[in-house]
């Protein structure tokens, strides 16, 4: 029975099918099944052993950047709240370059979070502050409770054996993005001793530092962003627009914006408020990449105002 269980645990870091049942009542952390997430912290200490260059810095820097628009653009705004409208091509492009990013697949990311929209900050809502902090930031997604997709909340995404795949075998792509990273600081190795680089450092700086850096600062905006803040909107949650949590996560910090009217393909509602993903989109836009970014109307940008935005 310890082996069948342990094969299990085993199976289920590659092919997220092999699990069958999610136990909805169990929100003790899955330990063997999370190992590869525990791993991933514990290997960013090489960059004791491996030192540091400007180009790993960089690359690091950009690969942070680019994985949190497809997050915060494509898994966020487009996968769980449908902001816009693009091909079925680029839809694909984005859902792989988010899988990098070692947060699982896009369907399973939509589901839970069009769930936490439905419950924010209720006794449902699977990653509420008000149910501890670790618990909000990072224990929800560790228990087997919320492994499994909420598939009744996204069957417009499960028409797509693409994303279904993506879903699937969700480790795939993280590993293939790590051996990519690998193969490209052998490249400079080769052909530009002179940035002082290397494989094993470009993988740690470039993959590992970057991914975790960028999963805990997604996490922030279930965490600390329903803690700290002002509410310039009264919503039936505690969600707070923070100009911090928005930079680091190129805009997902307008948080208390995006809980009054989460279909808006911008959340920095205002000229002021920094909301990098939404130029980004803009951007795409005018290339005929994306269309139909939805906006926020002018009578909702004025109501439900708090008489003086409240602060943490």
């Amino acid at each position: 029975m310890f082996l069948k269980t342990m094969l299990a645990k085993f199976l289920s870091w590659f092919d997220n099918n092999s699990v069958k049942k999610t136990n909805q009542s169990d929100e003790a952390i899955d330990w063997l099944r999370v190992i590869p997430f525990i791993l991933m912290h514990l290997v960013c200490l090489l960059v004791f052993v491996v030192g540091w260059s400007p180009v790993a810095l960089w690359v690091a820097l950009f690969s942070y950047f680019i994985r949190m628009f497809a997050i915060t653009a494509f898994y966020h705004r487009y996968f769980s709240h449908k902001a816009f409208k693009t091909s079925r091509v680029c839809q694909f492009l984005f859902a792989l370059l988010g899988s990098t990013a070692t947060q699982r697949g896009p369907i399973w990311w939509a589901s839970h979070h069009r769930r936490h929209h439905l419950y924010s900050d209720k006794e449902k809502d699977i990653h509420s502050p008000r149910h501890g902090f670790i618990w909000s930031h990072m224990g929800w997604f560790l228990c087997l409770k919320n492994f499994t997709t909420q598939e009744h909340c996204v069957r417009d995404l499960l028409k797509y054996p693409e994303l279904r795949w993506l879903d699937r075998f969700d480790i795939v792509v993280p590993i293939a993005y790590a051996f990519f990273m690998l193969g490209l600081g052998k490249w400079l190795e080769l052909y530009f001793p002179e940035l002082n680089t290397n494989a094993s450092q470009m993988l740690i700086w470039g993959y590992f530092v970057s991914s975790i850096v960028l999963i805990h600062c997604t996490l922030s905006i279930n965490s600390l962003a329903h803690l700290f803040g002002s509410k310039r909107y009264q919503t039936d949650d505690d969600s707070r627009n923070n100009a911090f949590l928005a930079l680091i996560s190129l805009g997902e910090g307008w948080h208390n914006n995006h809980h009054h009217y989460p279909v808006s393909a911008r959340q920095g509602f205002f000229w002021w408020e920094i909301d990098i993903s939404y130029y980004l989109l803009k951007l795409m836009s005018w290339f005929g990449l994306i269309w139909d970014l939805q906006a926020v109307p002018t009578k909702r940008l004025s109501s439900n105002l708090v008489s003086k935005e409240s602060k943490a």
